[in-house]
């Protein structure tokens, strides 16, 4: 973490170099009339995004609407998102750095849980910038989820990829890779309110699916993985991605050819393998405040561990982003249904919300039901068997001071099971778990 932890600082201190005035300007105005005079600069940039002016270079990389749309890969979230990161003009090019660390003391109760001290982090910088007529679009992602250890961190119910080779993971979530995104893509005005576009990336994220979690303005305040995440949005690290899409004003209809493997256990590294899966999705965000897609997808053998069996995923999500007084908040409601060629279909349903109460406070809440049938190794008695599983997480961060252009903040949440009382033996009655976590993240002010 010491790395990243180096690397948040340091991009903050070139922010603040670019941002301290030259030897001709005036003398620094006072900290609340600066307070005043960047929240004003905010809301006259939001102002113009939302009604379409593109002279203040604000626009997206895939399409001319407000850059505030674009998030995961290439997926949309609502107009009226607030921009998280720092932000910059540099000649011709216009760049954002965002990232985080969180150090984290996970206790997973009952039988079947366990406890564990870990960090996890992310660093993403994205630039663009007119060429040929079109905007050429580049981003990059890291982490430093692999020094958790190849097993991740304890989370009750949750299953998907291995941490050897041979072993599910069961009841702990997969540590994340050393580069999620190393991504380019080109878009190129058709019309006055149409575009096309490419994007590709080793690895990037395909058109399926929901923005990813640790994206969501609805989930990112929140340390833990959703259990829904290999319902949803698992795809989004993919080691070879192909998109083409067309965007005509609000509608945006894309498809990819990816690779439909997830990562392995070694996530030091990058892999390359045949693009064997595709996938659409059909995006709409009818107001500033809305964003809905549908996707479908065939993955050709995501699993390691089954390498014959195929998956095709089916998803749908809402995102409402609200403003009101001093506060803002946004909620996203998604379902996902994963039909695989041999065995059950199983879906998964999330509801998950974040309320910014105050510039330092914010809470956090989310919902899920999953239908599991991988919760036993191939050997047990139970193994197969479908359980139908709930979870409720709330939460709570509040940011405690700043250091130039880092946050550093506190937070806690806590999570309540419902699952079969078939699984009482294995996992007790109706397990609790907590989380206590320490925050340090990039912000504009």
């Amino acid at each position: 973490m010491k790395i990243l932890f180096t690397s948040l600082l340091a991009v903050s201190c070139i922010a603040n170099a670019q941002d301290a005035p030259a030897d001709n300007m005036a003398a620094p105005q006072p900290q609340e009339q600066m307070d005043h005079r960047n929240m004003d600069h905010d809301r006259k940039s939001m102002s113009a995004m939302d009604k379409g002016d593109h002279d203040t270079g604000m626009t997206g990389m895939f399409g001319s609407y407000p850059m505030t749309r674009e998030a995961s890969g290439t997926s949309w979230q609502p107009d009226s998102t607030p921009m998280e990161g720092i932000h910059a003009m540099r000649g011709d090019w216009m760049t954002m750095a965002h990232g985080y660390v969180n150090a984290v003391y996970d206790h997973q109760g009952g039988p079947r849980g366990d406890h564990q001290a870990f960090a996890e982090s992310m660093l993403m910088g994205m630039a663009q910038r007119p060429l040929g007529g079109g905007t050429l679009g580049l981003r990059a992602m890291i982490s430093l989820d692999p020094t958790i250890g190849k097993a991740g961190y304890p989370l009750l119910f949750q299953t998907g990829e291995t941490a050897d080779g041979r072993q599910p993971l069961i009841n702990r979530q997969h540590p994340h890779e050393l580069f999620m995104e190393l991504a380019a893509s080109y878009s190129y005005a058709i019309g006055k309110d149409s575009s096309v576009f490419v994007y590709g990336g080793l690895p990037g994220e395909p058109a399926l699916g929901p923005t990813a979690y640790m994206h969501r303005a609805s989930g990112m305040d929140n340390p833990e993985a959703p259990l829904t995440h290999h319902w949803l949005d698992s795809t989004h690290i993919t080691f070879g991605v192909l998109t083409a899409g067309y965007v005509w004003r609000n509608v945006k209809l894309e498809a990819s050819a990816f690779n439909g493997r997830e990562p392995d256990q070694f996530r030091w590294n990058i892999e390359t393998r045949k693009l064997d899966s595709a996938s659409a999705r059909l995006s709409w965000n009818p107001t500033p405040a809305w964003s809905l897609q549908v996707s479908h997808g065939r993955l050709d053998n995501p699993e390691l561990l089954e390498p014959d069996v195929s998956v095709k995923r089916t998803t749908a999500s809402a995102s409402y982003e609200h403003a009101f007084g001093s506060s803002t908040s946004q909620t996203t409601l998604a379902w996902g249904r994963n039909r695989k060629d041999t065995g059950p279909s199983t879906n998964g349903f999330l509801l998950e919300s974040a309320l910014h109460v105050t510039a330092k406070t914010t809470v956090f809440g989310r919902f899920e039901k999953v239908d599991n049938d991988e919760l036993f190794q191939e050997d047990a008695p139970l193994h197969g068997q479908v359980f139908n599983v709930r979870k409720l997480s709330v939460g709570v961060v509040q940011d405690l001071f700043s250091a130039g252009k880092v946050k550093f903040g506190a937070g806690a949440l806590v999570s309540k099971h419902w699952a079969p009382s078939a699984l009482d033996s294995v996992y007790g009655s109706n397990p609790s778990s907590y989380m206590i976590f320490f925050r340090a993240k990039l912000a504009m002010r």
